[in-house]
């Protein structure tokens, strides 16, 4: 269990990384962030896919099948809709939708796979997503309040922006359930190879997308500087950052974790994702969170640390 636990905050800090880069690359495009992030995540993969080489051949054919469905629905798509929503309804909006996540997920697995990981009692788990909830209530209205929002808001801008929102959130709940899938049907599989088979799944997908944005923008005369857009190595460096720390370990530390916790309770451990993208987003503004903000904080840890108390029950135990 701790051990679990001790993973997903890893996962967490990892994917903390990928809410600066919207902050760091404003003038880039959402969709060429997210395909060059993957493109980084697949060239990465390669050497550690040869050295994996061994385990990666005793994947069968829909093994490679589900590895690119996870990418493509996790990674891609997760990503062109959040940096898509960001960009479009500015952070706040996005940042509270997304920050539903661990209840969504929590929720859902608790219906869906009670009868493989146990029952969470709904009674012992109230708490817990009640405190989460707060927490990310506290949060994002302490950063609405820090706006200085213009006086005339374009409607179908910021509607755009939480239906993208939204979208991020569905492919980040079916994600995580069908990963737990496979690697409960695979214990003997290792996190490490299943991330790096995720990320080499993904690669010509990356590709085709990056050469597709860069036809598009070509054809069409935007004034961009493509391949790799007007600050070229800071673009780079930074893809490369994330996909070797956010898109590889983070997978292999999640992969880890799902493969030792009930899905109900690591849903509730994406929190650490959350605490690291604001605690990165402080540290770049220079200044400490506000009064709010470590209220929100305090309710989150307080809801996770009630969460890994709480002991799965079978359904057959629950049902006397």
């Amino acid at each position: 269990m701790w051990t679990g636990i001790f993973y997903a905050l890893a996962a967490g800090l990892m994917w903390g990384l990928v809410f600066i880069s919207p902050l760091l690359l404003p003038e880039y495009p959402a969709a060429l962030q997210s395909v060059g992030r993957y493109v980084a995540f697949g060239v990465i993969a390669l050497p550690l896919g040869w050295m994996d080489r061994r385990a990666l051949r005793m994947l069968a054919r829909e093994d490679w099948v589900e590895a690119l469905k996870l990418a493509a629905v996790g990674g891609l798509l997760y990503y062109l809709c959040l940096a898509s929503a960001i960009q479009l309804a500015g952070a706040p909006l996005p940042t509270m939708i997304i920050g539903t996540l661990p209840v969504v997920i929590a929720i859902t697995a608790n219906l869906r796979d009670a009868r493989r990981d146990g029952h969470l009692p709904w009674l012992s788990l109230a708490p817990s997503l009640v405190l989460i909830a707060l927490g990310i209530t506290c949060v994002n209205r302490a950063e609405l309040a820090a706006l200085d929002h213009p006086s005339a808001v374009d409607p179908w801008r910021y509607a755009r922006g939480a239906l993208l929102a939204t979208g991020a959130v569905v492919c980040w709940t079916w994600y995580p359930l069908r990963n737990a899938d496979w690697l409960r049907r695979h214990p003997e599989r290792s996190p490490r190879t299943w991330a790096t088979a995720q990320g080499l799944a993904t690669l010509p997908l990356a590709l085709c997308g990056y050469a597709l944005l860069c036809s598009v923008m070509t054809f069409t005369a935007q004034p961009f500087a493509m391949p790799f857009g007007p600050h070229a190595w800071r673009f780079v460096g930074l893809m490369a950052a994330i996909g070797l720390f956010a898109s590889w370990l983070g997978s292999l530390c999640w992969n880890a974790a799902s493969q030792r916790l009930p899905t109900a309770l690591a849903g509730q451990l994406i929190v650490f994702e959350t605490l690291a993208a604001l605690a990165y987003a402080f540290l770049l503004r220079g200044h400490p969170p506000g009064t709010l903000t470590l209220t929100g904080v305090a309710l989150l840890v307080t809801g996770v640390a009630w969460a890994v108390r709480i002991r799965p029950r079978s359904v057959e135990l629950t049902a006397e």
